[in-house]
């Protein structure tokens, strides 16, 4: 049998994403990762140099998928919202693992945090290019749209206390209707 270090390493990419969605970097434990891994814990640490370091490279793998996934076009806007939230509802871990980053991060800077400024960035220049009046105002808009997607995969808990069917796929489609509706409005603002 011979040894694919690939296939380890995006094994243990796998557990420590589900892991660290679930438990966050100061919950999150190796050993659940190696063995949910079939892998020892010296792979992890040869791989990925330590807890801390796999949990950096989870998010900003994520953070790279959705970028590659998603275009956020100004130009079709609801579309590109609509895109979005059909993103976060098969990979709810990404909003997770930022709310974990958020709370252990204690205000520091956070790994690739230079990296992550940038995308926004850009996605906030594609916004003044299609025509929104300034920075600040583009800058809002890329903020409101990604709460009203994200939000609602953030949180199953509150999802539940709030709604009355939260996991339903009537109910998914139902509020992926409305932040599409919302995206059309703020577009409709910004061409009027």
């Amino acid at each position: 049998m011979t040894y694919d270090a690939e296939a380890t390493r995006q094994r243990i990419f796998e557990a420590a994403t589900a892991e660290f969605a679930e438990h966050g970097l100061a919950g999150g434990r190796i050993d659940r990762i190696a063995a949910a891994a079939r892998a020892n814990k010296q792979a992890i640490y040869l791989y990925y140099g330590g807890k801390e370091k796999l949990f950096g490279a989870v998010v900003r793998a994520k953070l790279d998928e959705i970028c590659h996934a998603v275009s956020l076009d100004p130009r079709i806007l609801p579309e590109a919202v609509g895109q979005l939230y059909d993103w976060y509802h098969e990979h709810p871990e990404l909003i997770r693992l930022l709310l974990w980053e958020a709370l252990e991060a204690g205000g520091g800077p956070v790994e690739g945090e230079q990296e992550r400024q940038d995308s926004y960035r850009g996605h906030v220049d594609g916004l003044l290019t299609a025509g929104l009046p300034d920075r600040a105002t583009a800058q809002d808009w890329l903020f409101t749209i990604l709460g009203l997607v994200a939000w609602n995969f953030a949180v199953p808990q509150l999802r539940r206390l709030i709604l009355d069917e939260p996991d339903s796929e009537r109910a998914v489609a139902r509020r992926r209707e409305i932040v599409v509706g919302l995206a059309r409005a703020l577009a409709d603002q910004a061409s009027a």
